[in-house]
């Protein structure tokens, strides 16, 4: 991609960018200057209404017997009110389930297939906690659905094997069937990820869609995230514009939200996601919602920022979460972001709207230990933030 302006950073002049076109998604620009995923100790009790079982909402499990051992991810203390439609999806009467009862029933083939098939997807592996070792990584099909749900019922972790992204949508990639004359804003496919683990995702060398998205890659449709943990994801260590160790988003359906409700990324040292930019969130031109979730121990190791310094590859900005983009918002709200860092700017978070008109909100909520390598934004610790007006800080501790 190429660079199209400058960032106003310490007395540099900026532009905003133009619109980008659907498979060209605008460039941020930047200033110049081993614990086991089942042993994180995390819940993600108070977050939301919830089913008996704790797994994130309505409708999901049958209440485990007192032997298993379930996911429990997000913070515990998170007190944020869930909206109705950022809550799980009831998946009680599955569209089809992957596994007949055993763990050597639970295949990377039969994810894969059942992902491209769409509807409401549940596993049976048998009682116990199990991992399944994606050979393949699995894509949503996008005439397929319009709901396309991937529920583990708190016992299934999806890796990546330090080889691949685990899924994939993309509502403007031909080859998984363009399905309206508009694929960078149509309401389908609507994929939910809920009561799942995502392991050991890594999209090095992925250039498609300027790269990214080491779990999970999304763009088009509508996307939500519930009680669900991403541990120790990758993607591309050097770049001025590609991130999101766990999950990289280029557009939502008219603008709306990505949900990321009682969530964990990270979550101890050593379990967190690592890229150029965005050691856990990434995107271009999309707006989060980040309610009673935990990002921590993730790291953004490019160099140079972007555009890139001479002599250098670019990136390093936005530890945790890395936005740009043009009109879009971020709201984080009971949430905790610790010990996260970034080689360049927003050890914590990195957002720059490029023509001015985004904000933030920060509700009830701890920012810690975050350093920034090289700049951000006076009065924000571990925040870099270029925007309408300053970040709106509620109820909540910067440090």
């Amino acid at each position: 991609m190429t660079s199209l302006a400058a960032l106003l950073v310490l007395g540099v002049a900026t532009a905003a960018l133009p619109a980008c076109a659907p498979n060209d998604p605008a460039p941020a620009f930047q200033p110049g200057s081993s614990a086991t995923p089942e042993a994180l100790p995390t819940s993600n009790q108070g977050a939301a209404p919830t089913s008996r079982d704790g797994l994130g909402g309505p409708g999901v499990s049958k209440s485990p017997k007192p032997a298993d051992k379930v996911l429990a991810a997000g913070n515990p203390n998170g007190k944020a009110a869930v909206p109705a439609e950022a809550r799980a999806v009831d998946t009680s009467k599955p569209t089809r389930t992957i596994g007949t009862g055993t763990p050597a029933s639970c295949t990377s083939a039969a994810v894969v297939k059942a992902v491209a098939a769409g509807g409401v997807i549940t596993f049976n592996c048998g009682p116990a906690p199990v991992t399944i070792k994606m050979t393949a990584t699995a894509k949503v099909r996008n005439a397929n659905g319009p709901k396309v749900v991937l529920d583990g019922g708190g016992k299934v972790t999806l890796s990546g094997q330090g080889q691949r992204r685990i899924l994939y949508m993309n509502t403007c990639d031909e080859a998984q069937g363009w399905t309206t004359s508009h694929c960078q804003n149509q309401d389908h496919p609507q994929l939910t990820v809920q009561n799942l683990t995502f392991a050991d995702g890594n999209s090095t060398g992925d250039e498609a869609e300027g790269g990214g998205g080491g779990a999970i890659f999304v763009r088009g449709g509508r996307f939500k995230v519930v009680n669900s943990r991403f541990v120790r994801n990758r993607c591309d260590r050097t770049g001025p514009d590609l991130g999101g160790a766990a999950i990289r988003v280029l557009s939502q359906h008219d603008n709306k939200p990505v949900y990321v409700v009682g969530s964990t990324f990270g979550g101890a040292s050593g379990q967190g996601g690592s890229c150029s930019n965005g050691g856990a969130l990434s995107s271009i031109g999309v707006s989060w919602v980040v309610l009673n979730s935990v990002l921590s121990h993730n790291e953004a190791i490019g160099n140079g920022a972007n555009p890139a310094k001479s002599g250098t590859p670019g990136g390093g900005s936005g530890g945790a979460i890395y936005c740009d983009g043009n009109e879009f918002t971020v709201r984080l709200a009971g949430t905790i972001i610790e010990n996260n860092k970034a080689n360049e700017g927003g050890g914590a978070v990195f957002f720059v709207s490029n023509n001015r008109t985004g904000t933030m909100k920060i509700e009830n909520s701890t920012l810690r230990r975050n350093p920034s390598g090289k700049f951000e934004t006076g009065g924000f610790p571990g925040i870099f933030f270029l925007g309408a007006r300053n970040p709106t800080v509620t109820n909540s501790k910067l440090s």
